[in-house]
């Protein structure tokens, strides 16, 4: 089973240690070093599972379990805690982690973990979507770029998860109409581009555009590097 695993552990020994082993395990691995840029990273990449060191410069581990309950309550996280520190493990599982495992550890434990976790997270229906830096709650129809609220249409919110849920993937015109609006393609009608500009002119924050993008003669896509 793949999946993007992320690290966020300050001690460099465990990081290489970590990102060696759950390779050889198959997992695609990234990792952070400090709670500030182990959530930020969590909370830009599409990562399927972080390993949370709940002692971190910068920012607490519980801090960044805290965040990432919030903005993806549906990541399992995994935390690592030193022997003999009961409260912190009791006080991770308590703020939403799903396992945790003890220093010093087996990496074939701890990989054996991930893909339960990672199996028991495929079954289970998404309810969040997200591309970079943009959310969207399916249940609660809420949508955010870097934080920030944005209010979309009901006909807006469809086209966003839509495209979403293809990000990487040129989409044509007639397919977007076709699964947005439900009927098939009228030469005549610009609906969808209309559409896309009201999508990229809400979704457009200040230094950055959105990462919706022009495929001249064919359609639209969202770009897969955000």
């Amino acid at each position: 089973m793949h999946g993007l695993i992320l690290v966020i552990e300050d001690e460099p020994g465990i990081v290489d240690f970590l990102e060696r082993g759950l390779r050889a395990q198959g997992f695609d691995v990234i990792s952070a070093t400090d709670g500030v840029s182990g959530a930020s990273a969590a909370l830009n990449h599409d990562v399927d599972l972080v390993v949370l060191d709940l002692m971190l410069p910068g920012r607490s581990g519980l801090d960044v379990l805290a965040a990432l309950h919030d903005a993806k309550p549906g990541l399992p996280v995994i935390v690592l805690t030193a022997l003999g520190e009961v409260e912190h493990r009791v006080a991770g599982l308590d703020a939403g982690a799903v396992d945790y495992l003890t220093k010093p550890f087996s990496l074939t434990e701890l990989a054996a973990r991930i893909r339960a976790q990672l199996r028991a997270a495929a079954q289970t229906p998404r309810t969040t979507l997200s591309a970079g830096d943009i959310e969207v709650n399916l249940i609660t129809r809420e949508v955010r770029r870097s934080g920030e609220p944005v209010r979309l249409s009901t006909t807006e919110f469809e086209l966003l998860t839509y495209l979403m849920h293809n990000r990487g993937h040129v989409l044509s015109r007639e397919q977007i109409l076709r699964a947005v609006w439900g009927y098939e393609y009228d030469p005549g009608t610009n609906v969808v581009d209309v559409y896309i500009g009201y999508l990229r002119r809400k979704l457009r924050t200040q230094g950055t555009n959105a990462p919706i993008v022009t495929v001249r003669s064919v359609g639209y896509r969202l770009d897969a590097s955000t």
